[in-house]
């Protein structure tokens, strides 16, 4: 029988977290540039949230969806945040032991943040008039309040999906992330709280924010 004590996997997964962030945090570029990102990141959350306000108040536009018009909407909120927090979940995991793909995460929704606010911003719109509110079970227990209804153009939820799978790198995990970006986006369409064009465009905008962090990232590295 192996003498290895049955926890030595778990030390040596725990080791090689301590080396990866020794090894990332090495040099003084390195842990400015990781200030920087998690400063940068957290400003631009409360800057969004502030955005949100002056979004929800504001009169926008409801457009035709020939997609939405197929289908009644079905409320399968409970499903929709399943799957998003199974993923946000296994990804904090994930990237908590890769801290170069952390830092890339950061930086990617950070870009993704100002896009999807230039993108409301310029197209004001409102939720189709057959939408089921969409809301967060966590926000609702905690702090109440009204669900935003017109953070349309484009789809939040989608694009975290795929910007978890974007960053991951082990096969079988960028399929989880993918499948889950799938199911999101069909979640949000089956419920009508964004239109198609608002799920088509969301990973789109998120490569693009992905490769603009990416580039970013390494021009930042010697």
């Amino acid at each position: 029988m192996s003498d290895i004590p049955a926890h030595s996997g778990v030390q040596t997964a725990d080791a090689g977290t301590i080396q990866a962030w020794k090894e990332a945090l090495a040099d003084k570029g390195s842990r400015v540039e990781f200030a920087g990102s998690i400063l940068g990141f957290g400003v631009i959350l409360y800057v969004l949230a502030r955005f949100l306000d002056y979004v929800e108040a504001r009169r926008g536009v409801v457009i035709y969806d020939p997609i939405l018009a197929l289908f009644p909407a079905q409320d399968v909120t409970w499903i929709t945040f399943g799957l998003i927090y199974l993923a946000l979940a296994i990804g904090v995991v994930y990237l908590a032991s890769h801290p170069r793909q952390l830092l890339l995460a950061l930086q990617s929704y950070s870009v993704l943040v100002v896009f999807r606010m230039l993108s409301m911003f310029s197209v004001p719109l409102d939720p189709a008039v057959t939408m089921i509110p969409l809301k967060d079970p966590l926000v609702q227990a905690f702090a109440g309040g009204e669900p935003l209804t017109r953070d349309l153009f484009f789809s939040g939820h989608t694009s975290t999906m795929f910007l978890l799978y974007l960053t991951a790198r082990q096969p079988w995990l960028k399929s989880i992330f993918l499948l889950c970006t799938v199911l999101v986006a069909a979640c949000v369409l089956v419920q009508h709280v964004h239109y198609t064009v608002d799920v088509i465009a969301a990973p789109f905008f998120c490569y693009a924010s992905y490769r603009i962090a990416l580039l970013m990232h390494r021009q930042h590295r010697p």
